[in-house]
């Protein structure tokens, strides 16, 4: 009996992907949930899995096809392990390195139109060319011999598409400001140093940092909720619920798995959240689902090393959080100068719903809770 292969529904936002490769070859037998064809969407790397044993004896598309949902990608038969005769699969012709060297024309035959020799110009309005000196010290390569062997051409990715996409929409449809602030580490660090050891022991997950800007976000955007909101046509939505899109860096790109309901997460479900999505985004285990949606993101260029930067947004979301490098540097406390972990922050927001003196007091408050983090404790 032949079974059909078919891609799968993808989500409303996303409805092709390209076939990115073939794990078995025509007439090769295949397993019942194995792997047969990965299958990229601008978010996620699908895996297509056989739903039966049997061989494979249609391959309906070639690597690097653009391919819809439901269309059929694959045939496989699973009557018997009898061998197949490979059925002819549709791949992207590639041009012939050299055109074909047609027979030699009779001489009374005349040459095509297109072949014809022109006259040449009378020899009074042919002008030698000038010299071109092949030596000397100002002489220039040329640029095709300057970039022989120095240049390679790939595809760009649907993911990387689908960000440049998403970057351009977001520089040309929000009006978007950065305001910054600096932040002490000192106070949540200390608080690290006494929990984490219980804290690891207890839930099986490092507190790290991200636990703490979570909850300082979730608790600013309570008392801010422009902040948490979109603009959608002549409309302003706002979520009552904040769903916080953590970016995350892989090989393909940067996605932005999304923690639901974060203001309702414990610090230990936070931090068990990220550290799953962190391991699942470098294998492209992710589903489109836990990329969708969002009301707010936060993004940490300080474990590259960045120092300050200016973070874009998320469409349609009207705020993201950008971390930085934390740094000792001197500051003045009660008078004196004195030595601690600073970190600038850095909100970008979107002013047309957002007026400048509300991005400001939101920082102020996310840098009032990290500085004193016993409270973000009171709602675990």
């Amino acid at each position: 009996m032949k079974l059909e292969i078919r891609a799968p529904e993808l989500s409303e936002s996303v409805t092709t992907g390209t076939l990115l490769s073939w794990r078995r070859q025509l007439g090769e037998k295949v397993l019942r949930d194995e792997t047969l064809i990965d299958l990229e969407t601008d978010k996620v790397i699908l895996e297509v899995a056989a739903p039966a044993d049997g061989v494979l004896v249609e391959q309906r598309h070639a690597e690097g096809d653009t391919v819809k949902a439901g269309e059929v990608l694959a045939v496989i038969e699973t009557e018997g392990a009898v061998a197949v005769e490979p059925a002819p699969i549709k791949q992207i012709e590639k041009a012939p390195e050299a055109a074909p060297v047609p027979p030699p024309r009779e001489k009374t035959e005349p040459a095509p139109a297109a072949l014809q020799l022109q006259p040449s110009p009378p020899k009074s309005e042919t002008r030698p060319a000038k010299p071109v000196p092949d030596s000397g010290p100002h002489r220039k390569k040329l640029p095709v011999a300057e970039k022989e062997g120095r240049e390679r051409r790939v595809p760009m990715s649907r993911l990387r598409q689908r960000i440049a996409e998403r970057l351009v929409a977001a520089q040309h449809t929000a009006a978007i400001l950065t305001t910054f602030n600096e932040v002490n580490m000192q106070p949540v660090n200390e608080l690290r140093q006494r929990f984490k050891a219980d804290f690891e022991t207890r839930h099986g997950v490092k507190l790290g940092y991200m636990s703490f800007f979570v909850r300082a976000v979730c608790d600013a955007l309570r008392q801010f909720p422009a902040l948490n909101a979109a603009i959608d046509g002549e409309d302003i939505v706002y979520h009552d619920y904040m769903d916080i899109g953590i970016a995350v860096s892989t090989p393909r790109g940067l996605v932005v798995p999304v923690l639901r309901n974060a203001e309702r997460l414990s610090f230990a479900e936070i931090e068990k959240g990220i550290a799953d999505f962190a391991a699942r985004a470098q294998t492209g285990a992710l589903s489109i689902d836990e990329l969708s949606g969002g009301t707010f993101s936060i993004t940490n260029g300080g474990v590259f090393g960045s120092l300050l930067s200016t973070p874009i947004l998320n469409p349609p979301q009207s705020g993201i959080l950008g971390m930085h490098k934390i740094q000792e540097r001197p500051v003045a406390e009660n008078g004196q100068v004195v030595i601690r972990p600073m970190m600038y922050l850095a909100l970008s927001y979107d002013h047309r719903l957002i007026d400048g003196k509300d991005a400001v007091q939101f920082l102020v408050a996310v840098k009032a809770a990290l500085e004193t983090p016993e409270r973000l404790l009171l709602d675990v």
